[in-house]
């Protein structure tokens, strides 16, 4: 009887979810993007894909962070295959530094185009296309009627969006997800001079029908590990108390 109860539970909870606009790709259920504990924020226990995400910086230096944690998340959307497209005003990334994510950089198409209005309509129509893995547009102002339409795109063509977005200005869209990620100071190994590998704080400020929450973690060639309490910064442990 309850294993019953448990299994049309479930299966409500998948039409809820179906209905708000979180789809599954096909093939893509049992996709690990290995994000650890992140996952338990997320619907279902799964990165939302055939979704559109929004990540929202302020400063150059946090901009360059969030694209590394976006280089992450493409590393597994395009183990399945496909291209990704890099849409921006103006290319200001090293693209050999995508092998150190396991992204060969041929694989990035990019495309610069100065107008935000040219930048919105382009990110759409890749959208559209069925055979990219992610459509990563750099957008500064994005409304709630564009961000429908890119999020009407996506579910049509199982694509997955990313959206970047350095603005002080933070207002209503349809995005599934909005992540702020921040740099950490790296810790070389038992104090050894240099520098470590390289550390963000992740804030999932918000998630459709999930959880919002903030983590820190370290990137090493294994992939994402929590850093323990007792290695983060004194005003991060304030932070997390407050």
């Amino acid at each position: 009887m309850l294993t019953k109860k448990a299994d049309k539970f479930s299966q409500l909870r998948n039409d809820i979810l179906i209905r708000q606009g979180l789809k599954k790709a096909a093939g893509t259920v049992s996709m690990d993007m290995e994000l650890g504990a992140i996952n338990d924020s997320f619907p279902d226990g799964c990165f939302p894909l055939s979704a559109v995400h929004e990540f929202c910086c302020v400063s150059a230096e946090d901009k360059t962070v969030t694209t590394g944690f976006i280089a992450r998340l493409l590393s597994s959307l395009m183990k399945r295959g496909g291209i990704t497209l890099w849409l921006s005003p103006a290319r200001m990334l090293f693209p050999p530094a995508f092998t150190t994510f396991g992204i060969e950089p041929d694989k990035i198409i990019f495309i610069n185009l100065s107008r935000e209005k040219d930048l919105c309509w382009m990110m759409e129509e890749a959208l559209k296309c069925e055979g990219l893995a992610a459509v990563v547009s750099e957008i500064r102002n994005l409304d709630f009627t564009a961000s429908r339409r890119l999020q009407l795109a996506v579910e049509q063509s199982k694509v997955t969006g990313l959206v970047i977005r350095q603005t002080t200005w933070l207002n209503t869209t349809a995005s599934v997800s909005r992540w702020k990620i921040t740099n950490l100071p790296s810790q070389t190994p038992e104090g050894l001079p240099g520098m470590g590998f390289p550390r963000w704080n992740v804030e999932l400020l918000k998630i459709r029908n999930g959880r919002p929450g903030s983590w820190q973690l370290e990137w090493n060639q294994n992939g994402f590990r929590e850093i323990p309490k007792e290695q983060l910064p004194a005003h991060e442990l304030q932070r997390e108390a407050s």
